[in-house]
């Protein structure tokens, strides 16, 4: 079995879509880079909703989420492996879009990072079973879009109950 490659700086800078693939280096994280790439989102998030009324950032995320189709596409190609860990846009979008359909607040942040986390870690069926399959720049970006929405549904029954 080949070895891994593991993108550098150079690498990050060397074409755009590495840069947003990597979620502005956030992926080249020795260590969990997904959960990197997750933290790396709040500054983004926070910046999108003060500038940006709710539907026009769910419409920013939208148009984030087709681009990272490409971007994690080309990242993945360029390493030789499709859904590389360094690649981290598909997490950075997909928490994003928890958190702008959660109530606003710190403690709702942190429950919509931990519950993304977990889901797209532990990956349940059917996140599993499209991680498994789709080996492209749309794979990468669909199984965190999954997490997204099981996060979704968890923490808007919470929200319900509360």
């Amino acid at each position: 079995m080949a070895a891994v490659p593991r993108p550098d700086a150079r690498f990050l800078v060397a074409r755009p879509a590495h840069f947003f693939a990597l979620g502005f280096g956030s992926g080249l994280a020795p260590w969990a880079p997904g959960t990197f790439g997750t933290l790396a989102a709040l500054p983004l998030y926070l910046l999108l909703h003060a500038l940006l009324a709710p539907l026009p950032l769910l419409a920013m995320l939208a148009v984030f989420y087709a681009l990272g189709v490409r971007w994690c596409q080309v990242a993945g190609e360029d390493l030789g492996v499709a859904d590389h860990g360094a690649i981290v846009w598909d997490e950075i979008v997909a928490v994003c879009l928890v958190w702008a359909l959660l109530p606003q607040g710190g403690l709702w942040l942190l429950l919509g990072f931990l519950v993304f986390r977990a889901f797209d870690i532990l990956k349940p069926w059917p996140i599993r079973y499209f991680d498994a399959r789709l080996k492209n720049g749309f794979g990468v970006m669909f199984d965190d879009l999954l997490a997204a929405a099981y996060s979704l549904l968890l923490l808007k029954g919470l929200q319900w109950l509360a």
